[in-house]
């Protein structure tokens, strides 16, 4: 039997009724149509399942869950640079499309970006979780709201531990949803902050405390003007597998980001941080909860939202 569960959550000043199972009657299939489609792409695109987990942080911290990202258009969400290197989106779009054949205007753009990012962890070795869904789509989407709301891969600990606040989401909701970064890659603009050009031209690492080897390794991945289209795997050693390895970069001091190579550095993390490298499974079940709170995150529902016709645009 299908189990149906209704869930209420009210985070970041948003309300709204969410449910397991919330399609069973009006579209039993939903789920499965856009696990396919996930599982598709990835099979040809090994970097899908890491662009649809960045995907979703990036929709669900500005605007709360509602794809305001997906919206195109000149001053929009995906016009700040910060979300220009995103990607994902045709999976979500191709998922969309097989969606409206079966069942026409009943799920929405932000139910699949936020079933597609559940299973891009799953499909990669991560935890499988059932999310409530009933989440609609929202009709604003400005750059002005980017900036104020996403963590900056050279954010320092209050930084971060301010913006997750505000989202309702704990200190230990952040390290574990850090965690997301064993999987999924980055442009070498996003950690070029930790190095600096010496009066040779030649790059040396700011932070003395990030380990020789690995700072050398992405030295020479991404030199001075390098191509800003390379891209450094987040977690070299398991790129394609969600795991706690990326814990354990941590604790040898081969963290890619700034962001990340805090959370070690603090003694306010380090123990979690070091609990997770130690117990894959202790991840797990803590990546479990973190996730369905991230995915609740201002959603909307009857009456604050709608379900678009095209996941590109507000419907008219």
């Amino acid at each position: 039997m299908f189990l149906f569960v209704v869930i209420w959550f009210s985070l970041a000043s948003a309300s709204a009724q969410l449910a397991v199972g919330f399609y069973s009657l009006s579209c039993p299939g939903a789920e499965f149509m856009v696990r396919n489609t996930v599982r598709s792409a990835a099979s040809s695109d090994p970097s899908v399942p890491g662009k649809l987990l960045r995907l979703l942080f990036h929709d669900c911290f500005v605007e709360g869950c509602d794809a305001s990202i997906l919206i195109q258009g000149n001053g929009t969400e995906q016009s700040d640079p910060a979300n220009r290197s995103l990607g994902g989106f045709s999976v979500i779009n191709s998922a969309k499309r097989v969606l409206e054949i079966f069942c026409p205007g009943i799920v929405s753009c932000a139910d699949i970006l936020a079933l597609a990012a559940r299973d891009a962890v799953e499909l990669t070795g991560g935890p499988a979780v059932q999310i409530p869904t009933g989440r609609r789509d929202g009709r604003i989407s400005s750059i002005s709201n980017v900036r104020p709301n996403i963590v900056d891969t050279g954010f320092t600990m209050d930084e971060m531990i301010r913006i997750f606040s505000s989202k309702g989401l704990s200190l230990e909701d952040l390290v574990v949803l850090s965690g997301a970064h064993t999987i999924g890659s980055a442009h070498c603009s996003s950690f070029s902050d930790r190095f600096r050009q010496d009066s040779t031209g030649k790059l040396t690492p700011i932070d003395t405390s990030l380990d020789r080897s690995f700072a050398k390794e992405l030295i020479d991945r991404c030199p001075v003007a390098a191509n800003p289209s390379i891209t450094v795997s987040n977690d070299p050693q398991t790129s394609s597998s969600f795991d706690n390895q990326y814990f354990r970069n941590l604790i040898a001091h081969r963290g890619l980001f700034q962001s990340d190579s805090v959370l070690f550095s603090d003694s306010r993390t380090r123990r979690l941080v070091e609990d997770f490298a130690n117990d894959q499974e202790s991840f797990f079940a803590s990546w479990t909860q973190s996730f369905m709170k991230l995915t609740s995150i201002g959603v909307k529902g009857d009456g604050k939202g709608e379900i678009r016709q095209s996941c590109s645009a507000v419907n008219i």
